[in-house]
């Protein structure tokens, strides 16, 4: 099948894709490479605007997904994220890029940063997997390593973002496990992040908590 039109309405209930959609379905022919596939609920969402809309979609994982979907407008091919040699010789400027593959924050960073120069003026990368809400204690799916996982990615776009102001805007949703969407404004290679220095984990603020009085009721 092209799409599933069933899925397609079922899953643009969740914030997250939701959130995506809004995002890409004005855009006029769309070429746009994905990584990470797994169930296909966002490859069914980009070949559904690529079918409204006249355009292209790539994707790419490690494992075997090629017989998900037939459309013409769908080229899968098996192999890593950063085989950038293979790769590289795919694809053309592309309006959206799809980060859904290995979570780990430098990993993410190297990815971004690779397949920017690829990445048109005004189009968009989106980064899965930005918020760690749903996992902290207190939250309704705990899970530790995802939390700090998350919270790391997160850290490490607004790195990212605070030396490269004058060449991406940075925008999140923190619908299901979040999403980042970062926008590219000018034509130039991105510098390499640095760890932002903030007072919040400094040591003298941490011993004002530790030793600050209670006000008086």
């Amino acid at each position: 099948m092209k799409f599933d039109k069933k899925k397609l309405i079922k899953s643009l209930k969740e914030p997250k894709i939701n959130y995506i959609y809004k995002n890409i379905k004005n855009l006029k022919k769309p070429k746009i490479l994905e990584f990470g596939v797994r169930d296909g609920v966002s490859t069914n969402l980009f070949l559904s605007v690529c079918e409204k809309n006249n355009g292209n979609l790539i994707s790419i994982d490690v494992d075997n997904y090629g017989k998900l979907f037939k459309n013409k407008r769908w080229k899968f091919y098996k192999t890593r994220d950063d085989n950038f040699n293979f790769i590289r010789k795919k694809i053309n400027k592309l309006d959206v890029i799809n980060i859904d593959s290995y979570h780990e924050p430098n990993h993410i960073k190297k990815i971004l940063f690779y397949y920017f120069k690829f990445l048109k003026k005004d189009g968009i990368m989106l980064i899965d997997d930005i918020s760690w809400l749903p996992y902290v204690k207190n939250s309704y799916r705990p899970n530790s390593f995802n939390e700090i996982t998350n919270k790391r990615t997160f850290d490490k776009l607004l790195e990212i973002y605070f030396k490269n102001i004058d060449i991406i805007d940075l925008d999140f949703s923190f619908g299901n496990s979040g999403t980042a969407k970062i926008t590219k404004k000018k034509e130039k290679n991105l510098k390499e992040p640095e760890k932002l220095m903030n007072s919040v984990n400094d040591l003298r603020n941490i011993l004002k908590k530790v030793y600050m009085r209670k006000p008086i009721k």
